[in-house]
């Protein structure tokens, strides 16, 4: 890693541009911002000498710091990081690696979508937690914790910060009514619990999917410049209790065998042990959990934030629903605050995939909701002007074929595709209840029902999402 003297004061695209130039030899071609994450940090991709880097501009030159310190002992330790190559001056800006665009989170869409994780998700979320430990025990081993930001450690004074953080930011703006001096009361005996073990293993601070990159099917770590000596358990909550990764508790369990057998070859783990211990830790995260979706949607405005509100709330459901003997008063307050109506949990996404005639009208969307698509397959090569197919639809063999033959559907159907998939996403994503899809066509019996088909499947194969299949003109209903 190189140390750049650059001139401060400039924009952070020229003042990136300029760390590229200095360490690859000339201008990038291109600079383009990459969307925000949940801090104030910005990223940017820069283009030139047939590359491309992640540069980045911090606010604040401690943890930039902490984040080039750790990432340098993580890479001489072998650990799957990017790579930092370069930084400022002045400390707030620095380039590193480009690990491509694939987070976990969206490499298990489909799985969080279904609550089905297919094989190839399954194997990326097995070897993901079964690198924690690499992390935890080989990363931690000889590092000077002094440099952590904004602590060197996991102790009672950053415990009492996280619950306080819950208590003002999350719980006070619900409306619960609550008695504060009871409340402090099992916040206190949180802090005695939770620091009950010594720790001398690294804590990354935020382990979850959107933290993982995935690069040619092996998962890169990021975001860790939060991290400092602390339990191994922290991070095992973080990851399995992701508030809207949505993990069965069979899922969870079994990434859970597959953690404790990688962290067998460092210490130890008497499972037992492990899991009462582990109970402490999904409590204490998904509360500090919510104080950051408290300040982030509530204070600083930021709608995604407000959106996963749901997701915590539905694991606080879980986790109170039987009461916490060493903690009772705040079980109770819990309790009040996971049966609000606003935290009630959204339904989940159903697709409307309907064929329709142009001659009968578009069809009306019964959902209130608006918008939708609606193709016209009325440009695709028709069957319907030939008498050997007025007795077939879109669902038989010959039009199929007719279809197929010359390419013109299935060119039509990949713009489709990547039109309402690019919807799905964000639907899913932001909670969305609601998407309509329309194929029309002259008769509604040949091309608009072949389209209407396949993309029903697609979608139901690809997100594991509800899709209810209307051909209206054939009086034809089928949910997938």
């Amino acid at each position: 890693m190189e140390l750049y003297y650059d001139t401060p004061g400039t924009t952070a695209e020229v003042r990136l541009a300029a760390l590229f130039a200095s360490h690859v030899g000339e201008e990038p071609e291109r600079v383009e911002e990459l969307p925000s994450s949940g801090s104030n940090r910005r990223y940017f991709r820069l283009h030139g000498a047939g590359r491309t880097l992640i540069g980045v501009q911090g606010t604040c030159v401690e943890e930039n710091e902490a984040f080039f310190r750790l990432s340098c002992h993580f890479q001489a330790q072998g650990l799957p990081v990017p790579r930092f190559l370069r930084r400022s001056e002045d400390g707030l800006y620095y380039l590193q690696e480009d690990l491509g665009d694939t987070l976990l989170y969206d490499a298990i869409r489909q799985g969080r979508a279904s609550g089905r994780f297919n094989a190839e998700e399954m194997e990326l979320l097995k070897k993901t937690i079964r690198r924690l430990p690499d992390f935890q025990f080989k990363g931690g081993a000889d590092f000077d914790y002094s440099v952590c930001y904004p602590q060197a450690e996991f102790d009672r004074r950053g415990v009492l910060w996280d619950l306080n953080y819950f208590k003002y930011c999350f719980l006070k703006a619900s409306g619960v009514e609550f008695l504060e001096h009871r409340l402090e009361d099992d916040f206190e005996r949180m802090a005695e619990v939770l620091l009950e073990e010594r720790a001398d293993t690294f804590l990354y601070r935020d382990f979850q999917a959107r933290n993982v990159m995935i690069r040619q099917g092996e998962p890169y770590f990021i975001d860790y410049q939060g991290g400092r000596k602390g339990p191994i358990y922290y991070d095992v909550a973080s990851f399995l209790w992701q508030a809207k990764a949505n993990y069965s508790d069979e899922l969870r369990q079994a990434l859970l065998e597959e953690y404790i057998d990688a962290a067998s070859a460092y210490r130890p783990i008497d499972r037992r042990h492990f899991h009462e211990r582990l109970r402490h830790f999904v409590l204490f995260r998904t509360l500090q959990v919510l104080g950051a979706y408290g300040y982030r949607g509530y204070f600083e405005k930021k709608p995604h934030f407000i959106q996963s509100i749901p997701f915590a709330i539905r694991n606080l459901r879980q986790l109170t629903a039987e009461k916490i003997e060493e903690y009772p008063y705040l079980t109770s307050v819990l309790r009040q605050l996971a049966a609000m109506k606003q935290f009630e949990e959204q339904k989940s996404l159903v697709v409307k995939v309907m064929s329709f005639a142009y001659k009968r009208g578009i069809p009306d969307d019964r959902s209130g909701n608006g918008g939708g698509f609606v193709f016209d397959c009325r440009a695709i090569n028709n069957p319907g002007k030939y008498e050997h197919y007025n007795h077939f639809t879109g669902l038989d063999r010959p039009v199929i074929d007719f279809l197929e033959r010359d390419g013109e559907v299935t060119a039509f159907l990949e713009h489709a595709y990547a039109l309402v998939d690019a919807s799905v996403r964000r639907y899913l994503d932001r909670g969305f209840t609601h998407l309509q899809v329309c194929f029309g066509c002259t008769g509604g019996q040949h091309r608009s029902v072949y389209s209407a088909e396949h993309m029903a499947h697609h979608l139901s194969q690809r997100f594991g999402v509800r899709v209810h299949l209307i051909h209206r003109e054939m009086n034809i209903e089928q949910t997938l």
